[in-house]
């Protein structure tokens, strides 16, 4: 077999377990035999429509099964997997298609509108989930006509097979440009690390366009053997459903996910007793988030990654979930991570600094960005714009964004910390500190809180809450309290638009910081 790629992951599998069950998605079961099936006959449509080596495939569309059929027939091909995020705007889609040239875009029927809205010399082909309109192909139809002949297309794992575009929270998204390796070497490290086994139920729920969910949980999976389980959108009622109906053995979550489980009011009452791990990234994980699911005797697993490594770098493992509560962990096997000062020199214990990464998971560069590539890899590492501590076992802390800092009266006030406190009252559900303006210090903090459903609780009492729990200077000089926050499609709250919304100058004479 030529292809040493994603694209011969089917074939592989399918010679080893036919008949395993590989997907679940609604009504929808597919063995590993009718999975490879599909992604031969998916192949070989695209290679009817031009596609060859190095040609990128663009999709767009909630999870389903044909997100990982063109993942896996474009890696057949040894084209570019180009997945996108279904919540953004025609003009940003339009960025997308434009930046990373893909000739041809699946879409599913609820993005058509968007689809509609890009203009149509971006792509030549467009390939329609269902209901296609008369310029476009349909998925299905496409499908049916094609031969499920072998492809023995020549890909190595040093060949691109995807590119994943950041959120762009600011400025314009940049495409990590992730090999056939990369994938794979952060598969290994996931194996090595969480225990798979062959007979894994996974409930991926967060977006696949968003590095974790594909990288963490469904590529794994898809290696060992287990099952997919395959939800297009997250409601906490239905997770849990879920997870009981299915007997689910592991989920992959970004903690607003988690928090809105726990919040819910079938939580208490529902079977948990297959679940074997709970995996959490994508954002610093609140220690009481960790402590309600650790109280049922879950095993919350959280770590800590970027688009840029497929994603995974640190890793905090079962044994020491509780030790450790609210650490990221130690680096994955394959993969080294420091915590640096701005001269490149690693910080001592409980010292912040940056987080640097390097390792065979660790993207190749930003699609057409030699410039940014280049500020972004500095000889052999990764510098990712976290801030970490590390304590005396080598157990990383995240600590905040550097872009998200505070700086008030010269002193530096890391958001993540202040949230942590929140998240113990009672009555927040979620929150979100930020900085705003402030005449006499230059920038001070602001809470924004969405509370429990019947709960109740005002500006001072919270104020009052975290006196008592942090340094003066570090308490927020206002609230402001929301309905809900807005979140990335991965889940992650939208700072960006946080600020813009909630931001505003704040009242003057506020208490001096301490």
């Amino acid at each position: 077999m030529r292809n040493q790629g994603l694209g011969s992951w089917t074939l592989r599998r399918a010679r080893m377990t036919p008949s395993r069950v590989a997907l679940v998605h609604g009504q929808t079961r597919l063995t590993y035999r009718e999975l490879h099936e599909r992604v031969l006959r998916l192949a070989q449509a695209l290679r009817g429509l031009g596609v060859r080596h190095g040609d990128r495939v663009a999709y767009l569309g909630p999870n389903h099964p044909s997100y990982l059929e063109t993942l896996f027939a474009a890696g057949a091909l040894g084209a570019v997997f180009v997945p996108l995020n279904f919540r953004l705007t025609s003009a940003e889609i339009d960025y997308a298609l434009g930046d990373s040239g893909a000739s041809v875009l699946v879409y599913a029927p609820d993005q058509a509108g968007v689809v509609a809205g890009v203009d149509r010399a971006r792509t030549r082909h467009r390939i329609a989930l269902a209901d296609p309109p008369a310029d476009d192909h349909d998925y299905a139809d496409l499908l049916a006509r094609a031969a499920p002949e072998p492809v023995d297309e020549r890909v190595e794992l040093g060949d691109t097979c995807l590119i994943m575009y950041t959120s762009g929270s600011t400025g314009r998204p940049k495409g990590a440009v992730l090999t056939h390796g990369n994938l794979t070497w952060n598969c290994v490290n996931v194996l090595v690390e969480s225990d798979l086994a062959h007979d894994e139920v996974s409930l991926v729920v967060a977006p696949l366009f968003h590095a974790a969910a594909l990288g963490m949980i469904c590529l794994p999976t898809l290696l060992k053997g287990g099952t997919v389980l395959l939800r297009s959108s997250f409601d906490p009622g239905a997770v849990l459903a879920a997870i009981e109906r299915h007997r689910v053995t592991l989920m992959f979550g970004v903690p607003t996910m988690y928090n809105a489980m726990a919040a819910h009011p079938d939580w208490p009452r529902t079977d948990l007793s297959s679940v074997r791990a709970l995996l959490c990234g994508g954002a610093p994980v609140p220690v009481e988030t960790i402590r309600r699911y650790t109280e049922r005797g879950l095993a919350f697993v959280q770590g800590y990654g970027m688009t840029e490594a497929a994603p995974g770098a640190l890793i905090l493992d079962r044994e020491h979930t509780a030790s450790k509560i609210g650490s990221a962990g130690v680096p994955s096997f394959f993969t080294d991570v420091r915590v640096v000062r701005p001269d490149g020199s690693e910080v001592g214990p409980g010292e912040k600094g940056e987080v640097v990464v390097s390792g065979p998971n660790v993207m190749r560069g930003y699609w057409g960005r030699a410039e940014e590539t280049a500020g972004a890899l500095r000889d052999g590492w990764f510098h990712s714009g976290d801030v970490a501590t590390v304590d005396e076992d080598g157990y990383a802390y995240i600590v905040d964004r550097v872009k998200d800092v505070i700086i008030s009266g010269g002193e530096n006030i890391y958001p993540a910390e202040v949230e942590n406190a929140l998240y113990e009252h009672d009555a927040v559900e979620l929150c979100a500190v930020i900085g705003v303006p402030d005449q006499h210090w230059g920038e001070v903090g602001r809470a924004v809180v969405v509370t429990r459903p019947d709960a109740s609780v005002d500006e001072a009492e919270l104020l009052g809450f975290l006196r008592q729990r942090l340094a003066g200077y570090k308490v927020p000089k206002s609230v402001r309290f929301a309905d809900a926050l807005p979140v990335t499609g991965s889940g992650k709250l939208r700072k960006t638009e946080i600020r813009r919304r909630f931001g505003q100058q704040p009242p003057p004479d506020r208490p001096e910081p301490e």
